[in-house]
């Protein structure tokens, strides 16, 4: 007869779109961020953290014409009646606690969040997705530009990603886009008049969002349209060159595509993405951003020119084993601790002592057999198995065993932390 415990474990699962994180798969994950973070501090950003969620309007900045406001944003009404939205994407919740607290610019911070997108789940790209990013406040000059793309360069570099490219671009000043998104609607409506009322909604709300469509009956109409780079005016032109010459000379391969205008309506001047060459080209974008000078004076604040990246954790992932270069390393023990003293509270002092010397100790619970602790010593990986037993509790010492080679010597009690420490380093003196 069941007892109704199966059934409970068929019904409660994770919602469509989300996936669980467990270990050993979480060491990829831990080992990510932790680059992130690193290379981050590196460039002289700090840890920013946002809300999960924010009033609609925050959101709704990102563009009323994109498929994110339209189509796929999780909005509702909560118990005062205030209209909320779950976080889609991570620039628009920084450049409103910029507005909401002033800080001092140039304010550079760092991100790791989820956010969500209610879309059809596809690999790498879930309805609960997470994100590392940074974003760079309160400086107009290519040269941030440049240090923002090689951060993000840097870090895919770092983690062991080699088969990747940059795409770079530029959507001009304000004047520049005005001017083109006028020529390009008109090109559209002559050309593509006849692909249908959805076409003629795009153009209508937003040109610009006919060129980042996957719908393959719009895209020969999309490899002829008016390119925006032949629409810069001198100062927007003289800032992407300058960007181009920075990527140079910092060997950081790039091409421009002239198409490459991002799924958001906030972008101006320099835009970028990267693209995985490991994964299908329908689905390879692995991060990307560019700059977004209007979006904090839109929210209420001072013209604050500004500028920023997200790179998707999950799809970074699966580049990286796509290329065998997954990061970080399933964790093993460093030492477990064997139980064959009458006294747990003694092994609990031992185990917290080793790990308060930076070790990773581990043991068993419940007055298991020796039997079972070996099994479980073995499982764990750990180099070293201390021994706690009546014999050598008597005269105050541990026997260890060396798992690698089974010596198993005698330790005074009182040195056994000390006595691993230095083994320990001499395996890994990088530690």
């Amino acid at each position: 007869m069941s007892d109704g415990h199966s059934d409970d474990r068929s019904r409660y699962r994770a919602p469509v779109g989300t996936h669980d994180v467990l270990p050993p798969e979480s060491a990829q994950w831990t080992a990510l961020v932790t680059a992130f973070a690193e290379r981050a501090g590196r460039y002289g950003f700090d840890l920013v953290i946002t809300p999960i969620f924010e009033h609609l309007e925050v959101f709704e900045r990102v563009g009323g014409s994109t498929d994110v406001v339209r189509k796929e944003m999780y909005d509702f009404d909560d118990k005062g009646g205030r209209r909320l939205a779950l976080r889609p994407e991570g620039t628009a919740g920084v450049a409103r606690a910029f507005v909401q607290h002033g800080p001092v610019t140039p304010w550079k911070v760092w991100y790791v969040a989820p956010h969500f997108r209610y879309e059809r789940p596809q690999k790498g790209r879930n309805r609960q997705h997470w994100q590392v990013g940074a974003e760079a406040l309160g400086v107009d000059d290519p040269q941030l530009d440049v240090e923002v793309i090689a951060l993000a360069h840097g870090f895919y570099q770092a983690i062991g990603l080699r088969d990747f490219t940059l795409s770079i671009n530029s959507m001009g000043d304000e004047d520049d886009r005005v001017g083109y998104v006028e020529r390009l609607r008109a090109y559209l409506l002559d050309r593509g008049g006849d692909l249908g009322e959805v076409f003629r909604e795009r153009v209508a709300a937003n040109p610009l969002r006919v060129l980042d469509s996957k719908d393959p009956d719009w895209q020969d109409v999309i490899e002829h349209a008016p390119q925006i780079t032949e629409s810069l005016g001198d100062h927007a032109r003289t800032h992407f060159e300058a960007v181009q010459h920075g990527l140079d000379r910092l060997g950081i391969e790039h091409e421009i595509n002239p198409r490459l205008v991002r799924g958001l309506d906030y972008y101006t001047s320099t835009t970028f993405e990267f693209a995985s060459h490991a994964l299908d080209a329908a689905q390879n974008g692995i991060g990307g951003g560019g700059r977004y000078d209007k979006l904090v004076e839109q929210m209420g604040g001072r013209p604050t020119p500004g500028i920023g990246f997200g790179i998707g954790i999950e799809r970074v992932l699966i580049a990286g084993a796509a290329e065998g270069v997954v990061p970080g390393e399933v964790p093993e023990a460093d030492v477990f601790v064997l139980d064959r003293i009458d006294n747990a509270t003694e092994v609990t002092l031992l185990v917290t002592e080793l790990r308060e010397e930076g070790m990773r100790a581990e043991r068993t619970y419940g007055d298991r057999s020796v039997k079972a602790q070996m099994k479980a010593a073995d499982r764990s990986g750990a180099r070293f198995t201390v021994i706690l037993g009546e014999r050598e509790a008597e005269h105050g010492a541990v026997s260890v065993k060396d798992m690698t080679s089974s010596e198993q010597v005698e330790v005074p009690r009182s040195l056994v932390a000390g006595w691993l420490q230095e083994r320990r380093e001499a395996k890994d003196p990088e530690r």
